[in-house]
């Protein structure tokens, strides 16, 4: 697999993690340039780590793997979702205790980083049919996921004073139609 082509599949596959860093930007408070960075890495590493993954586990769970995994995405995209979407109709049309739009915590950029990575998992499975270096492709993946995760967490924070309160449900929006796209693109 030549290097376009690698790069091209990067892209491909960081798309996920692009649109959540997107909703990040638009949706958690406060998001300095370090948070907006800690989670373009942390998207980043688990695209890279997660076609390493697949790619040594190998034909043993590869069955059980596609089995479940978009169920998993689904699941964790919705619920994440599910409740940006309660929490923007909160905020816009509840009390005005509810002003904080949403907390960056560890657990969250774990959740994100996880679910947005699974795809990552079947396709390093995948290269098992291909003669590729697994190192030189898991990074080429992480550095592309990083970069346009930085990117689109600015692009969401740029965004987010012209949407006001439509942006915390915009983004459920966006996390549930990822789960969606994942999950029916498995099934159909």
């Amino acid at each position: 697999m030549d290097y376009i082509t690698l790069i091209t599949l990067a892209f491909g596959l960081s798309m996920d993690a692009f649109a959540v860093s997107i909703t990040n930007g638009m949706s958690i408070n406060k998001l300095s340039f370090t948070k907006i960075l800690i989670i373009a890495i942390s998207f980043g590493i688990f695209q890279g780590i997660m076609p390493l993954i697949g790619y040594f586990s190998g034909v043993i769970f590869s069955d059980f793997i596609s089995i479940f995994d978009h169920y998993i995405a689904l699941i964790i995209l919705g619920v994440l979702g599910l409740k940006m979407v309660k929490d923007g109709f909160c905020e816009k049309y509840g009390d005005n205790k509810q002003k904080e739009i949403i907390i960056f915590t560890t657990n969250l950029l774990l959740i994100q980083s996880i679910a947005t990575s699974i795809d990552a998992l079947a396709v390093g499975i995948n290269f098992i049919a291909f003669d590729v270096n697994i190192y030189v492709t898991a990074t080429i993946i992480c550095i592309v996921t990083s970069i346009l995760c930085f990117v689109g967490g600015y692009i969401g924070k740029a965004f987010k004073d012209s949407l006001a309160g439509y942006a915390t449900i915009f983004g459920g929006v966006i996390l549930i139609s990822i789960g969606l796209k994942i999950f029916i693109s498995h099934v159909l």
